[in-house]
């Protein structure tokens, strides 16, 4: 019995680490901050069940036996007492809360197409961790392509039916190659959206910048492109990424607003990097009216968001988790919320968020969470 009780509790142990290396990873931190952030919890994790055999032996002799314990082995068992509640009380319960979320979006359309069956090989390149994308199982390579309708109760009558291709975190490092990209490019070139938004990590190694007008320049949009950066963006060099951007024609707001005109309509677009740039933009003359889109790379600004009565925020960052586990879900994101805003559309009046997937990551692994680019088409939503 004890025996059982204390894997269970280094189980439940488990699930604190991970909630709170998820809580702070998703706070501004230089790279090596975030090496550390990944040391210290997985230290933690092997110190626990390390410090119960030092407290007590190997046999867990006297373990459950609270009478006769000293100060700190009751401090251990109190802690064993709620990693027992997380484990069967508070996982379970935001487990089936987010299996039962209602999706504000109505899924239109997707298909998954299999990069590497179109190449006749796997594209794995020659970047960060290229033994990841020839493991068995890793779904890296295979893209799905989704089609949205988002329903928003400020959309201006003119924009009804308005498409948006939402992109983010290209993660260019050279894994996968520069054939998958292109090849997903081409894709989304056809789609011939009304505009384009780039969420973010775009370029993750000192070089590879260089791929970003080969290959975005493959993007075609009938009103305009919009790109913000991300964290893996600041860990290199922000002005080579900017500089290409612009050059394909796209609008680079570096934490601001501007105005665009659509269908006659002023959009109100803005950009924010925050918190790996600051300040938040400062948005005292923006127009309130009709609409404000924003782009952040973090769903973290959520908050913010709705505080600005922002109507539409796209992100992308915490990449769905990248490992998903059936109905469990998300392990690892990168976020102060932990796993709540990981993929998908979420309605949180005034604001509705839409949180992509993403095309890759700094470790190109995939386990039932597939890259994502996706289509959005905006509706006036029904009183």
């Amino acid at each position: 019995m004890t025996h059982v009780v204390v894997a269970l509790a280094c189980l439940g142990h488990l699930v604190v680490m991970i909630g709170s290396h998820n809580f702070f990873y998703g706070f501004r931190m230089p790279k090596w901050g975030g090496d550390v952030n990944h040391f210290v919890h997985a230290l933690a994790i092997l110190a626990f069940p390390l410090g119960l055999v030092v407290g007590w032996g190997f046999s867990l002799g006297g373990f459950l036996d609270w009478e006769n314990a000293c100060v700190t082995q009751r401090i251990v068992l109190a802690y064993v007492g709620f990693c027992l509640l997380v484990l069967f009380v508070w996982f379970p319960i935001l487990t089936v809360r987010r299996n039962l979320r209602r999706d504000p979006s109505r899924l239109t359309a997707s298909q998954v197409v299999d990069v590497a069956e179109q190449l006749g090989r796997r594209p794995v390149g020659r970047g960060r961790m290229p033994w990841l994308g020839r493991l068995p199982g890793n779904q890296i390579f295979q893209i799905e392509y989704v089609e949205r309708t988002l329903f928003l109760p400020r959309l201006p009558v003119e924009w009804e039916g308005l498409t948006l291709l939402h992109l983010t975190d290209l993660h260019l490092h050279g894994t996968p190659d520069r054939d998958y990209y292109r090849v997903i490019m081409d894709r989304c070139a056809a789609w011939q959206p009304d505009l384009v938004a780039i969420t973010g990590d775009i370029a993750d190694s000192p070089t590879h910048h260089r791929w970003i007008l080969p290959l975005l320049g493959r993007l075609r949009w009938n009103v305009a492109a919009v790109a913000i950066l991300g964290n893996h963006d600041h860990y290199v060099d922000v002005v080579p990424i900017r500089r290409r951007l612009r050059r394909l024609g796209m609008h680079v707001p570096v934490n601001s607003w501007f105005t665009l005109d659509v269908r006659g309509v002023p959009m109100t677009v803005i950009g924010t990097e925050w918190p790996w740039l600051a300040p938040v933009p400062d948005l005292h003359d923006c127009p309130k009216e009709p609409f404000r889109l924003c782009l952040s790379h973090t769903p973290d600004n959520i908050g913010w968001a709705k505080a600005q009565g922002i109507d539409l925020m796209l992100s992308g960052h915490v990449h769905g988790g990248q490992v998903r586990l059936g109905p469990i879900g998300s392990i690892l994101v990168p976020s102060a919320y932990g796993r709540r805003y990981d993929m998908g559309t979420f309605d949180e009046s005034p604001t509705l968020l839409h949180v992509s997937r993403g095309l890759s990551g700094e470790q190109p692994l995939r386990i039932g969470c597939r890259p994502e680019v996706t289509l959005l088409t905006l509706r006036r939503a029904e009183e």
